[in-house]
């Protein structure tokens, strides 16, 4: 049970990697990179790192993402091939 969560959260970070490098609006990349660093913390987790995974979910997925944000909207680019 515990290798199939692996292979599932695993794959999951593959696939929104994929989608940060593809998605060509900013705040898309931006909330697909908060996906990204929420299952990174839940692999932690799995792994029995408690700590490292209460990090990487308040700084990757939360303050990474709030900055990203806010630099996004106050820069008012959308992204893309504008």
């Amino acid at each position: 049970m515990e290798n199939l969560m692996h292979i599932f959260v695993i794959l999951g970070l593959v696939i929104t990697a994929g989608c940060v490098c593809t998605i060509k609006k900013l705040l898309g990349a931006a909330i697909a990179l908060a996906i990204f660093s929420f299952l990174l913390a839940l692999e932690f987790y799995i792994l029995q790192a408690p700590d490292v995974a209460i990090a990487e979910a308040s700084i990757g997925a939360g303050l990474t993402t709030a900055i990203f944000i806010i630099a996004i909207r106050g820069t008012g680019t959308k992204g893309g091939d504008a």
